[in-house]
């Protein structure tokens, strides 16, 4: 998870990097520890397909200038009306363990032909959760983002023994 003053680098950084051409406006970028994917609005007089086909070298350069530096691979996605498209974005496994109770969830969602699998039911439950909840979630980030500033701000606990650091092990008579 990374601040929202870190969010707003990394947006700025992208901004800074992408031709002037390639989205109408920037509508976000987000990242997690695996991938940024950076979302724009595509241009009024072209459709998603056109949008992709023609900025396709410019991505792929601002990309991989990206993916060298901060590590993470980069996803692309462009906004037309209220639809959003993304481009090759990862799906990445996460491992979980369930009690049976929560297993029968998931197995009455691929049962139901909700879902393919329970890993697409899993997934389901996700997407369902993030957008019914979507303030709440939204207030836990910014606390997150206040305890990583708080921290930051903290003593160096690190034991360097910098000047003014004390021991406290070290006896009176020393």
């Amino acid at each position: 998870m990374i601040t929202a003053e870190q969010s707003e680098k990394l947006r700025a950084w992208f901004a800074e990097r992408l031709p002037v051409d390639v989205y109408e406006s920037l509508v976000s970028v987000t990242v997690d520890r695996e991938e940024i994917t950076v979302v724009g609005t595509v241009p009024a007089n072209e459709s998603v397909g056109e949008f992709r086909e023609r900025t396709r070298e410019q991505r792929i350069e601002v990309a991989r200038e990206a993916e060298e530096l901060y590590r993470r691979k980069v996803a692309w996605g462009v906004r037309s009306g209220e639809e959003t498209t993304l481009f090759t974005h990862l799906a990445v496994p996460v491992m979980t363990r369930l009690r049976q109770s929560e297993r029968q969830v998931l197995d009455t969602l691929v049962a139901g032909g909700v879902a393919r699998s329970r890993a697409d039911a899993l997934a389901w439950c996700v997407r369902l959760v993030g957008r019914n909840t979507d303030e709440w979630l939204s207030e836990l980030r910014e606390s997150l983002d206040k305890v990583q500033q708080v921290r930051a701000q903290g003593p160096d606990v690190t034991g360097t023994g910098e000047a003014g650091d004390t021991d406290s092990r070290k006896s009176d008579s020393e």
